[in-house]
C-alpha cells in the first residue's frame, strides 16, 4: 500500500524551514547554558504519514545534522529518532509524555525529551539540553506551519488567475 503525505509539507519545504531556523540554533549554540556538545541533529516527520499509515521510516521527511558528525561524542542522531519517535507515536510533545504521561512509554522508547508535535507536526531534536532540544523542534515546526500557509497562499492566488471554464 503506498503511502501519500502532506500536500504542502515536503522534503523541499522541510530543508527550507530548517535553513531559516538555522542562524538562531548555530548561535545558540555558541552559548554553555544551551548544551555543551557543539552538535545538533534535526529529525522532521510529515504529518499526514501518522503511525496508523505507515512505519516510523516512512514517515520521516527530512533530517538535517549541525556539526561535523565524525567528531560527534554521542549518537545524536539516534537521539533525535528516538525522540521523534515518542513524539510521533503519541501526538504528544516529548516533555509530556515522559513526565505527565510516562504510563504511554514502552520499554523500547527513550526516556529524554526535546521532541515536539506543534498541530500534527512533529520534530524531534537532540544535542542541546532538553528545553533548548524542544525550543528548535518548535521553531523548525513553526517555521514549516508558515511555509505550508505560504504555500496554500500560492495556490489560491494561481486559482484566481484561471480562465472560467
Amino acid at each position: 500500500m503506498a503511502v501519500s503525505g502532506s500536500y504542502f509539507i515536503d522534503r523541499a519545504t522541510a530543508e527550507k524551514a530548517v535553513r531559516f531556523s538555522l542562524p538562531m540554533i548555530e548561535e545558540a549554540m555558541k552559548h554553555k547554558e544551551v548544551g555543551e556538545s557543539g552538535f545538533l541533529y534535526i529529525v522532521i516527520m510529515d504529518p499526514l504519514l501518522t503511525p496508523d499509515k505507515c512505519a516510523f521510516e516512512e514517515a520521516i521527511l527530512y533530517e538535517h545534522a549541525v556539526g561535523d558528525r565524525s567528531k560527534w561524542d554521542a549518537d545524536y542522531a539516534a537521539f533525535a529518532h528516538a525522540k521523534a519517535r515518542v513524539a510521533w507515536r503519541t501526538g504528544m510533545d516529548g516533555h509530556t509524555v515522559q513526565e505527565l504521561r510516562p504510563h504511554l512509554l514502552t520499554a523500547s522508547d527513550t526516556v529524554l525529551w526535546g521532541s515536539i508535535v506543534h498541530e500534527g507536526i512533529v520534530v524531534g531534536v537532540s544535542g542541546a539540553n532538553p528545553w533548548f532540544d524542544e525550543a528548535f523542534a518548535g521553531t523548525v515546526a513553526v517555521c514549516l506551519k508558515a511555509l505550508a500557509k505560504a504555500g496554500i497562499a500560492e495556490e489560491r492566488s494561481r486559482h484566481l488567475f484561471l480562465p472560467p471554464k
